[in-house]
């Protein structure tokens, strides 16, 4: 790893600014604000056109700010842009972006090489397959891969140069339920040993399974800067319960929760109702027993509410 102390501050982002000129200019970031300390994974969320692209490239040091400043291990990108480099990495999401017909290997030495020659470079190239479970093909050619083989081989060149910051961009799209869990397995794995990880994601599931921390853009600023626990509590209540069963749908049930958020559904396969919980109290479950003894439940599912919860809310609140 860099030259960044284990349990400070590697990524500093201090009121910065992009407008692109045009008639008229467009303010992409205006005044955006957060930190990222090792081994902290930082969800990285907001609508299109929110910034977070305009952000994630003047944090890879490929557009500069018009205003403000970042800096990784406290080297300015703007200022001094290759010696920021030497701590950070980003890695996209999608299998594009490798030599099919080489080896893993032999792909990761090829984009160890090109910022120059290196000691030790098949040792640690050997080390980032390793470090994603890869070892063992290690000599494969990556056209033999799955696609979430090939994106955890994206992570392993990510982590040649040994990152205190990883920028993640939609690292499990397009993956099968057991290859995005093994990429978040080892997202998890290097935050644990002190890499400090900056994640984007379309999926509310990596941010729910990896955060510890959500910043939220809205228009270009910094509407949400919050823990993650703290994060979920603005979804507005504490659970989601879900009862199931066959035949037709009991219509009372939303008369008997009365101070609840209810769905009836209907289909095929029988019915379900869905109805948030405010506060877990006597009165609720005293309700809850009700529809059980009334009708014939099959199945019941209760549920924190998650990062897609919060995110509805908020668009309905800014709707």
């Amino acid at each position: 790893m860099g030259l960044c102390q284990l349990d400070g501050e590697v990524l500093q982002v201090e009121n910065l600014h992009r407008t692109f000129p045009g008639t008229p200019p467009v303010e992409a970031l205006r005044g955006v604000g957060f930190t990222v300390r090792a081994g902290e994974i930082v969800g990285l969320l907001g609508d299109n056109g929110a910034g977070k692209t305009t952000l994630l490239k003047i944090l890879s040091t490929l557009l500069l700010p018009s205003a403000g400043r970042a800096g990784v291990c406290g080297v300015d990108l703007a200022g001094d842009g290759r010696q920021a480099r030497r701590h950070l990495s980003v890695v996209f999401g999608g299998d594009r972006g490798l030599y099919p017909r080489l080896s893993a290997l032999d792909n990761i030495m090829f984009f160890g090489g090109l910022s120059g020659p290196h000691r030790h470079l098949r040792t640690r190239a050997l080390a980032a397959l390793e470090e994603v479970g890869l070892a063992e093909r290690a000599k494969s050619r990556v056209e033999t891969f799955s696609k979430g083989m090939r994106q955890r081989l994206h992570l392993a060149v990510g982590l040649l140069n040994r990152p205190c910051l990883l920028m993640l961009d939609e690292p499990t799209i397009g993956l099968d339920l057991m290859e995005a869990e093994r990429v978040r397995d080892t997202v998890a794995r290097l935050a644990r040993a002190g890499t400090a990880v900056v994640l984007t994601s379309h999926y509310p599931t990596d941010i729910d399974r990896l955060a510890d921390r959500v910043v939220l853009l809205a228009s270009g600023a910094v509407s949400h800067d919050l823990p993650i626990a703290e994060f979920r509590r603005q979804a507005g209540f504490t659970a989601e319960v879900r009862l199931s069963g066959s035949g037709l749908a009991p219509q009372d049930a939303a008369a008997v929760l009365t101070d609840a958020s209810v769905q009836i559904d209907q289909d095929e396969e029988g019915w379900r109702i869905t109805f948030q919980v405010g506060a877990w109290d006597a009165a609720v479950l005293d309700r809850l027993s009700e529809v059980v003894r009334r009708h014939p439940v099959a199945d019941i599912d209760v549920a924190s509410p998650g990062v897609e919860a919060v995110l509805r809310r908020l668009a309905l609140n800014h709707g």
